[in-house]
């Protein structure tokens, strides 16, 4: 094995280790700064490593994805409702309203309150929106040009991160959701 390939397979491992260890995503340029500067492997380099790890993972109960933030080993979605019978909490529950807020939000950014009322055809609560604050799941990405200048609503990387996307285009078309709710297969 000459010694590129024997540097490449370790760059490989130090970088499975550090995606393994750590608690949240990791992005490229955040394994880059792991390494001493002079020593620092490029972008192009690290992504290589990257995928392929992904590779060696093909076959596996467990997976490394891509969301906003960067790169995070996972459970196969197929065997999460397994692993999920391991943990005592359940999950916390959304009102249908928090999930309609979130969803014109997400579709329809950037929105202020008003614009999310004049959709759902009623008012929004002040909690509803302090929660999703709270949740960091939108920010507030400015104002609005008008009278009161109502803050503008966008989703964040932890929204993504959380609903296991890598940008606002994973999202499912509308036209979708609205076939499976006339298909009665879900509520929207």
């Amino acid at each position: 094995m000459s010694d590129n390939q024997q540097d490449q397979k370790e760059l490989k491992r130090i970088i499975e280790a550090l995606l393994f260890a750590s608690d949240s995503p990791m992005s490229l340029q955040q394994l880059q700064t792991v390494f001493p500067e002079l020593e620092a492997p490029s972008k192009q380099t690290i992504q290589e490593a990257i995928d392929a790890i992904c590779g060696d993972y093909q076959n596996s109960a467990i997976e490394l994805h891509q969301v906003a933030s960067g790169w995070r080993f996972q459970v196969k979605q197929e065997l999460a409702s397994w692993v999920a019978r391991l943990f005592t909490h359940k999950p916390p529950k959304y009102s249908r309203a928090l999930l309609e807020t979130l969803a014109i939000i997400a579709y329809q950014q950037p929105v202020t309150r008003g614009d999310i009322e004049e959709i759902r055809g009623v008012s929004v609560s002040t909690y509803m929106i302090d929660t999703l604050l709270d949740r960091e799941w939108i920010k507030v990405a400015g104002h609005k040009e008008s009278p009161g200048r109502p803050s503008l609503y966008v989703t964040t990387k932890q929204f993504l991160d959380y609903f296991n996307l890598a940008s606002l285009e994973e999202m499912p078309a509308l036209q979708e959701l609205e076939a499976l709710a006339i298909a009665g297969e879900m509520e929207i």
